[in-house]
């Protein structure tokens, strides 16, 4: 098995959904439902990287690391390179990030992105899915990805990619036939390059688009995409998403 590290960037003050990590779901704090994900995946350690001392209280005895990160920080990347110092993480420590407002994160995913990273020999690692319908195709929420024969992307973006020229002139209410692809928004990295990561500049791909991945292609490096064992259930940014969450919590019990 691929040995790696999970870190999960649980910040507070999120805009949609204030105080998101300590969200109750079924009675429990969304941000340990996304740590016990983690650990059900085999991860050597799992480390949560918050910037408030009362995600620090909610996640003790839970079995996972915490360290305490700036509230400054402007990306969860940037507050796992923090914690990878912290941590003393050596540079080829295979690290996944998975965001913490997945409490559904399937463990077989986790994984999967793990042996990806150690499998390609890529900078980044990632997932993808198959988009079943038109209106995913062209929700520029729903981010979308090409990737080239060896499996490594292309190309992320909000808007229909690839565009199929003939089909979508005639109707965009269909999917033609073909495989389009959504991006699953789970990373692996060596500790050494999310490092590097956080210093980069933005990119101008990555300012227009507004998807941070975008800068590492744009420096020159490579993004393996896999695609994902199991589905991913949609994470939780909304008051709403919360309440789909708690539905769906219940018809598993």
């Amino acid at each position: 098995m691929t040995d790696f590290i999970v870190a999960i960037p649980a910040r507070y003050a999120a805009s949609r959904l204030p105080g998101k990590p300590l969200r109750l779901l079924g009675g429990t704090p969304l941000v340990v439902h996304v740590a016990r994900r983690a650990l059900a995946a085999g991860a050597r350690e799992v480390w949560v990287a918050t910037d408030d001392a009362r995600i620090v209280d909610a996640l003790q005895d839970s079995g996972v690391r915490v360290a305490m990160t700036s509230e400054r920080h402007a990306s969860g990347s940037d507050r796992l390179a923090e914690c990878a110092d912290i941590a003393g993480w050596t540079d080829d420590a295979l690290v996944v990030n998975l965001q913490g407002d997945e409490p559904f994160a399937p463990p077989a995913g986790i994984r999967a992105v793990a042996d990806t990273l150690a499998a390609s020999g890529a900078e980044m690692a990632t997932l993808a899915v198959p988009v079943g319908d038109a209106a995913t195709l062209f929700d520029p929420n729903a981010v979308k990805l090409v990737r080239a024969a060896n499996g490594d992307a292309l190309y992320f973006s909000r808007a229909p990619i690839p565009w199929h020229r003939d089909a979508f002139a005639q109707s965009r209410d269909t999917l033609p036939p073909g495989q389009w692809l959504r991006h699953i928004g789970i990373y692996a990295y060596r500790a050494g390059f999310l490092r590097r990561f956080s210093t980069m500049p933005p990119g101008r791909l990555e300012q227009v688009e507004s998807l941070e991945q975008l800068r590492v292609l744009e420096a020159g490096h490579r993004i393996a995409v896999a695609m994902t064992p199991e589905p991913f259930p949609p994470g939780v940014d909304t008051p709403e998403d919360l309440a789909r969450a708690e539905a769906i919590l219940q018809a598993r019990a």
